[in-house]
């Protein structure tokens, strides 16, 4: 059996394989509440043979919200409307999990889709963004800066929505510290100017994650937490490895389950070169840095490059998020392209799995 395909325990959580699919944004919720968009989005890709379906960067506040069309787990309203959602994923065979997020000062912003861009107006639907400075996104509004009692907020909302989620049927729950939103801004010394003790030295930076992970570790239980990681912002001066290796280490010392690791977005000047599998090294340090579960992503395309991956011990997981847009069926046909004989083809789809 290829390791692609191979069943990972996950804090007692089983999934089928090691082929995953990432929180891709779909701008297309009404007051934070999922509806048949996001249904048959999700449900499709535990047809197509996921092992574990994560649901976009669900917001824990309103003001949480990258835009004002994003999902949120900040009332029971959506937690409900989770529900017949994480059913048919896990009907289909695949574990729902979701991440929860905070977009800080890159919150209030049009869907990328719309024909404006930037900061939506008050006027137009949006608000005031925080974040851990004063210190704006290139083209974005000027943030408040989080006082305590502000911070403390966050944390209990994290916590909150992640009962919501677990009520949800969510049965692993991302914590999202990358790509430039509130967690990560904390993180990174070029959003963060802060004097206090979320400020200045790495301990204090990375004070709000881990208060934010121990709540929700707190609140859940044995729920396995993740959490999202860019491990470096592409800047020199920046958020980099050797800083997303320490605060993995600290993490995994809290009860983290495994590691996402992406990167970038914190600054809009960063300049990346991408291309196949460009950030499996990042992922790699993490997992020699840590011996924790770790996934890899980004530009990750079929079965034999994903198994490579795996092979090589660069990860332990591999998340995808365009080639899942492009094909719905992409682990059935990575199964295919290893010369798998897996076991989750649905039924409904059997006679289509060899060729005449």
């Amino acid at each position: 059996m290829s390791l692609l395909f191979t069943p990972i325990d996950v804090h007692g959580v089983t999934v089928r394989n090691r082929l995953w699919v990432a929180p891709m944004c779909q701008y297309s919720a009404a007051d934070g509440v999922p509806n048949d968009w996001h249904h048959v989005h999700l449900a499709q890709f535990a047809s197509g043979g996921a092992g574990v379906v994560i649901a976009e960067a669900t917001a824990v506040v309103p003001e949480g919200r990258i835009s004002p069309d994003d999902t949120g787990l900040w009332n029971d309203e959506q937690r409900d409307a989770w529900a017949p959602i994480t059913a048919a994923i896990e009907a289909r065979g695949a574990v729902p999990a979701v991440q929860l997020a905070h977009a800080g000062r890159k919150a209030s912003t049009w869907a990328p889709f719309a024909p404006e861009s930037g900061s939506v107006p008050a006027d137009q639907g949006g608000w005031t963004t925080v974040a851990p400075s004063a210190v704006a996104f290139t083209g974005y509004d000027t943030p408040e800066a989080l006082d305590l009692d502000g911070i403390d907020a966050v944390v209990s909302a994290f916590a909150a929505a992640a009962v919501r989620a677990v009520a949800a049927g969510f049965r692993m729950l991302e914590v999202h510290a990358a790509h430039g939103y509130l967690l990560h801004q904390f993180l990174s010394p070029l959003s963060n100017q802060r004097t206090d003790a979320y400020g200045g030295s790495l301990e204090n930076r990375a004070r709000l994650l881990l208060r934010v992970v121990d709540a929700v570790r707190d609140a859940v239980g044995d729920t396995p937490v993740l959490v999202r990681l860019s491990a470096t912002d592409w800047v020199d001066g920046g958020w980099d490895v050797e800083q997303t290796v320490q605060v993995a280490r600290w993490l995994v010392e809290r009860g983290v389950a495994a590691f996402d690791i992406s990167s970038g977005g914190l600054v809009a000047e960063a300049r990346i070169t991408t291309g196949p599998g460009y950030q499996v090294a990042l992922a790699a340090a993490v997992r020699r840095g840590t011996g924790a579960l770790v996934s890899a992503v980004g530009e990750i395309t079929s079965g034999p490059q994903a198994e490579q991956v795996l092979e090589a011990g660069d990860a332990d997981i591999v998340l995808a998020g365009r080639e899942w847009l492009r094909d719905p069926h992409f682990g059935l046909r990575a199964a295919g392209e290893l010369g798998e004989d897996a076991e989750i083809w649905p039924a409904q789809y059997v006679r289509a799995r060899r060729r005449a």
